[in-house]
């Protein structure tokens, strides 16, 4: 009951989020809709075209034929309609991968009858629902599987049941699962499962057992050669799935965790030549990454977002405070309010370079500018105000955007608070950082940085909490330890 319990409220939270998408949906450019567009006419033509080979050719066929060409085309755009919904950040490049793999699998299916269906449908549904999504997975699976040929023999519509029930447990788990290991080991259990299957559904109908044929290999009806094949097909997805991520730009819960690694050259030289930044940054993390869990967010992509907001920094270390060792502060020395601010906000612009360089994902790159979005730099500006009462406000803003999701959006609020709460005297009480905390996120929805996120007002209370709760984590007294000549502090 309880099961069933947990199953209904992960439904419920899954829908909720398709009804209010976490981020603005990415437009595509008319070249982009021209080309997916062609894809799908491609793939309801290769799906229907055998209608008209019956003959006599007469108006029954014809209609047939037309039905079911829109019935494909129709399912491709479902198809791309909820990829849209489940990832509005998704780009041209990765739903013509979806579609691409359905073209292959509706060829396969038409033209090579004797290839298994789990071969054909699980394989793709593993690249699918770690690049984009459970529920986009699970969609091409159903779409997949309903468009499949007529049985071409006894055993076809138990196998055709199978395959379903595999993709969509490979669908399932596939966006959950975060290490390379964790894929391999599904690789293997997955074809394991599919030929325990098939034998228990065959020894029940007292068929006899097909278990290996050489000459047959392909055939629906030999099991083991079905779990071979599934299974070397599985290892190959494994084995591309680092180019496919590189190739379409596909952001899967392994591949950002290897990112997150700071042993990475980008983040290790944050760390060697910007020290307060990176300190700073890890600091935020522990804010971001506990608030992201408390409202049901992704925590690996703020995780990863958190490492690399503030990379810009390394074009100019010392012109930040936190890296700032002596007395002597740059922006002192220049006495040019609009000249700092200049060299503030392009700590973005160079930030967004170097994730071009380094080839980090989309989704990771937006974290550097959307972080800032326009915030005010309040002290250039009152600084410029005392020289000049006319100057501009604009001025001395970020160039945005805002926060587009709900991830960088805390990510905002975490670097907002980060500061402030760190300067509390060690005897702060909660009230006075829930104070604090309060004030800071206040400022930041009054200046509208928070109005194109889709943060809840209970989502912002439960920020607030897990800062504070954070906060009290880290602020701790430490004992004063008695000294003498020959101790060792052990």
């Amino acid at each position: 009951m309880q099961n069933l319990t947990w199953l209904l409220k992960k439904i419920n939270i899954l829908w909720a989020r398709g009804q209010f998408p976490s981020r603005l949906p990415t437009p595509f450019q008319k070249i982009d809709n021209l080309v997916i567009f062609l894809i799908c006419i491609v793939i309801s033509i290769i799906s229907s075209y055998k209608l008209l080979d019956l003959r006599p050719l007469n108006p029954g066929i014809i209609f047939s034929w037309l039905i079911t060409f829109l019935e494909i085309l129709f399912c491709c755009a479902v198809l791309i309609f909820i990829s849209k919904k489940e990832n509005p950040t998704i780009n041209a490049r990765q739903i013509i991968l979806i579609l691409f793999l359905l073209l292959i699998a509706q060829g396969i299916k038409l033209n090579f009858s004797t290839f298994s269906p789990l071969s054909i449908i699980v394989p793709p549904a593993l690249i699918i629902s770690q690049g984009m999504g459970t529920l986009t997975a699970l969609t091409w699976v159903s779409i997949a599987c309903i468009n499949w040929p007529g049985s071409v023999n006894f055993i076809s519509n138990y196998l055709l049941l199978i395959t379903f029930i595999s993709a969509c447990i490979v669908s399932i788990l596939g966006g959950k699962i975060r290490s390379r290991a964790q894929l391999l080991q599904i690789s293997i259990l997955v074809p394991i499962g599919a030929l325990i299957s098939q034998w228990i559904i065959l020894f029940g109908k007292n068929i006899n057992l097909n278990f290996y044929n050489i000459s047959n290999f392909f055939s629906p009806g030999d099991i083991f050669s079905d779990f071979i094949l599934l299974a070397i097909l599985m290892l190959v997805t494994i084995l591309i799935m680092p180019i496919l991520e590189s190739i379409f730009g596909l952001l899967t819960k392994a591949r950002l965790l290897e990112l997150a690694d700071q042993e990475k050259p980008l983040l290790r030289k944050l760390s060697i030549e910007a020290p307060g930044t990176f300190e700073h940054t890890l600091l935020i993390c522990g804010l971001a990454e506990e608030a992201t869990r408390m409202i049901g967010g992704d925590v690996d992509l703020i995780k990863t977002g958190a490492l690399y907001h503030d990379i810009g920094k390394l074009h100019a270390p010392n012109w930040f405070i936190e890296n700032q060792t002596g007395s002597t502060n740059p922006h002192e020395k220049l006495d040019n309010p609009i000249l700092s601010a200049e060299i503030l906000q392009d700590h973005v612009d160079k930030g967004l370079n170097l994730a071009r360089k380094y080839r980090l994902p989309k989704p990771l790159a937006s974290f550097i500018p959307e972080h800032q979005g326009t915030l005010k730099m309040g002290y250039f500006f009152h600084k410029a105000k005392e020289k000049n009462s006319n100057v501009s406000e604009n001025i001395f803003r970020y160039k945005g955007p805002i926060p587009q999701s709900k991830e960088t959006a805390i990510l905002m609020l975490a670097d907002g608070c980060e500061a402030a709460l760190r300067a509390m005297k060690i005897d702060a009480t909660d009230d006075e950082a829930i104070l604090i905390i309060t004030k800071i996120i206040k400022s930041r929805e009054i200046d509208g940085q928070l109005s194109e996120s889709n943060l809840s007002k209970a989502e912002i209370f439960l920020i607030k909490k897990s800062f504070l709760n954070v906060w009290k984590r880290i602020r701790h007294r430490r004992i004063q330890y008695p000294t003498s000549k020959n101790n060792t502090f052990s």
